[in-house]
């Protein structure tokens, strides 16, 4: 989206490089790579910690594989760095997870959130799921709880 960053060192993942969509992004990552920015795997043991915060949040039904391995690089930097981010779903782990986020152009979240679903029919509510085993209807995502952060 050409945000102004105002560090000298830009880090990513391969699937960020693989999802770049039109020639402008392609040509701004371009010239990011040869002002330094690196393209990095994550290591496996931090995507295993993201996906078992994902889940404990329950964002883990909306976060691709790149939003956990976006994740998991971040946490490997997490006391230098800063993630930039519009997503809700991956903001609401990185705050879980300790890392520091920046929106580019959205609003930072204010309370982390852990969801549930609950049935459109019925009204029972899972930790999971699309479909009810009681009634057989669509389950909606709700908020179950906020935890609060400062």
């Amino acid at each position: 989206m050409g945000y102004p960053v105002d560090h000298p060192l830009l880090i990513t993942v391969p699937s960020v490089v693989n999802e770049l969509k039109s020639s402008e992004a392609s040509m701004r990552f371009d010239i990011a790579r040869e002002d330094g920015a690196r393209v990095e795997m994550p290591q496996p043991y931090m995507v295993d910690e993201v996906i078992s915060v994902a889940k404990q949040t329950r964002d883990i039904d909306e976060l691709s594989v790149t939003d956990i391995d976006i994740l998991a690089k971040a946490l490997e930097y997490k006391d230098d760095s800063t993630l930039l981010t519009d997503d809700y779903a991956v903001q609401n782990v990185a705050v879980m997870l300790g890392i520091d986020v920046k929106p580019v152009v959205q609003k930072k979240i204010r309370d982390i959130l852990v969801w549930e679903k609950q049935c459109v029919g019925c009204r029972k509510r899972f930790d999971e799921g699309d479909v009810c085993p009681i009634c057989g209807s669509a389950l909606k995502k709700r908020r179950k709880r906020k935890v609060v952060f400062v």
